[in-house]
């Protein structure tokens, strides 16, 4: 199916909007603004005038069946509910039935068959361009840390398309795969380092500078479980969790 497999948005679910809100304005630079939905309360963090996530509190269900605070990406599609079948016969799970968003569009949300839970969406309109890579406050990068990395790439490339990119070997740890969308590398699979209780996507979001950065999550409460780090082509990385428990992680360009 033509259009599929761009990650088009990035939510955060969590047990304390207020705080999350604060938090990843300072931390991230986002400009917080409410969306103005009926019936319930659900944030747009803006990058400039471009929105680059939403956040919302967990619904008191989801709350009940054990729902934890942390970000979900969202797959672009054609079809939700078509992708949402794909993923049941591919060995997923579909953890809410497509539905529809008055105005916004259509989603479900899904788990690998390792267990990662993603959306699908497919929205109304025209879809707004996309930022230029770097631009801080949006999505930089997109990382899976999977049981096994290598079954975890046949799904997703057998789902979306997505092809390999660079390989890049971490001796006993197996191999970090990167991965192409339209031939531009946006994000890299692995298998989980055996102290990851589960596996997990993590998300990425620019920033201008990594250390300054760093200080602003300590600043703000949160904690730093990697990192910074200079990876492979000079960016800085850190991985952190925000004070209500949510795993997030910053991108920096090289230092000048």
């Amino acid at each position: 199916m033509a259009g599929a497999g761009k990650f088009v948005w990035y939510e955060l679910m969590t047990n304390n909007l207020d705080a999350a809100e604060k938090f990843y304005a300072d931390v991230v630079g986002w400009k917080m603004k409410d969306a103005g939905m009926p019936g319930m309360r659900y944030t747009l963090a803006h990058a400039g005038e471009s929105r680059a996530a939403g956040l919302m509190a967990i619904p008191p269900d989801a709350a009940a069946a054990g729902a934890r605070p942390g970000w979900i990406g969202y797959v672009g599609v054609d079809d939700v509910d078509a992708y949402a079948k794909r993923v049941k016969d591919k060995g997923g799970a579909v953890h809410r039935e497509p539905a529809d968003i008055p105005t916004v569009g259509r989603f479900a949300i899904v788990g690998d068959p390792q267990g990662v839970m993603f959306a699908l969406f497919k929205g109304e309109g025209t879809p707004p361009p996309p930022a230029t890579p770097g631009t801080p406050g949006h999505a930089g990068w997109h990382e899976l840390h999977a049981i096994d990395g290598v079954k975890a790439f046949d799904f997703y490339s057998g789902m979306f398309g997505w092809t390999k990119g660079t390989t890049m070997p971490m001796g006993d740890l197996g191999v970090y795969q990167l991965f192409a969308i339209n031939g531009v590398e946006i994000g890299g699979m692995m298998t989980k380092m055996p102290q990851s209780p589960v596996p997990f996507w993590v998300y990425y979001f620019n920033v201008p500078e990594i250390k300054a950065a760093e200080a602003r999550v300590k600043a703000g409460g949160g904690q730093i479980i990697n990192g910074p780090m200079e990876v492979p082509g000079g960016s800085w990385i850190l991985q952190a969790i925000d004070p209500q428990g949510a795993m997030f992680a910053l991108v920096a360009p090289p230092a000048s």
